[in-house]
């Protein structure tokens, strides 16, 4: 899987904290019943010589009767020293090193595999720096409801073919897939929802999305080339062409010159080139974007992107009047 590699390494950094958090917790509760117990630091020092007294065990001749006699002693010590505990009021795993995760330790992996509460963290990660963290509260494939485009069969029924597509399209995404839309229709039909719901699927699958607006998009390049927002900090761009989803929202609304026809091309072409999927929102029909981006980026999007129509009623206005 192709998680964000910032978000990646980030998280492998946080479980190689926990993993060291735990052990040294664990070192401070025992140094504090040592100083309480000095007959627990006496089992403690006898139990972990029990390693050593089997590898000795194993090495002489009567290996099997003296293995089972080391054992035999090793779990008499370790009743002993549950009963000292107990008996000063401690329980009996206190000195145990406690991790956040018992099936992986605090490692992030089972054996060779990564745990699933690592998974969890990761797509967790690529919700809040994909840009869809505040969205995904409220807009799935579960909520994305059809009532509002009942009042007009051709849109209901295109509609529902759309979401279903969406739908399939976003739950078998994987590292082979290269397939583009362009999400084509009037403000408030639900593009946001269902491009917001294909992205939550791809990242739960593990793959590595960012959903941005045409004018952050813009923004973000402006900053890199010129200077400002977020320049000191050091823009990277690089997600842009590299991630396996790009998804842009709101494609027309930035304000359209030399530098933004620049910026989109470069972005939809090298990703063309890199066989990377992208979907496209815009209010703009075939013509608009024509007149406005040129035959270069026209011919790209309409040549390499499916669209999907999107029709019906303002949602957000009926909402308001249901209300």
């Amino acid at each position: 899987m192709a998680y964000n590699k910032e978000d990646f390494i980030r998280i492998r950094e946080e479980y190689s904290k926990k993993y060291l958090k735990a052990r040294e917790a664990a070192d401070t509760r025992a140094r504090e019943l040592y100083e309480k117990i000095p007959e627990l630091r006496t089992l403690d020092g006898i139990l972990a010589g029990t390693a050593s007294r089997i590898m000795g065990a194993v090495c002489s001749d009567n290996a099997e009767e003296r293995i089972n006699a080391v054992r035999s002693e090793n779990e008499r010590l370790l009743r002993e020293r549950a009963k000292l505990l107990t008996a000063y009021g401690y329980p009996e795993d206190y000195t145990d090193v406690h991790y956040e995760c018992e099936l992986c330790g605090d490692t992030g992996y089972v054996d060779t595999k990564m745990c699933t509460c690592m998974k969890k963290a990761l797509v967790m990660a690529g919700y809040r720096s994909s840009g869809i963290y505040g969205l995904m509260q409220t807009q799935s494939f579960d909520n994305f409801s059809l009532k509002y485009y009942k009042d007009n069969e051709e849109a209901y029924a295109t509609m529902k073919q759309s979401a279903a597509l969406l739908k399939k399209y976003a739950e078998s995404f994987d590292e082979n897939t290269y397939k583009s839309f362009m999400l084509i229709g009037n403000t408030g039909l639900g593009k946001t929802h269902l491009s917001t719901a294909v992205a939550v699927k791809v990242i739960e699958r593990g793959f590595d999305v960012h959903y941005v607006s045409a004018c952050s998009m813009i923004s973000d390049f402006e900053a890199k080339q010129f200077g400002g927002r977020g320049a000191a900090d050091g823009v990277d761009t690089s997600r842009y062409y590299d991630c396996d989803l790009l998804i842009i929202d709101d494609f027309g609304t930035e304000l359209t010159n030399q530098f933004t026809l620049s910026c989109f091309y470069d972005v939809i072409n090298t990703r063309m080139i890199k066989r990377k999927s992208t979907i496209i929102n815009t209010n703009l029909g075939k013509k608009e974007i024509e007149s406005r981006y040129g035959d270069r980026i026209t011919s790209r999007l309409f040549g390499e992107y499916r669209p999907i129509l999107f029709f019906g009623r303002d949602i957000r206005e009926q909402k308001i009047h249901k209300g």
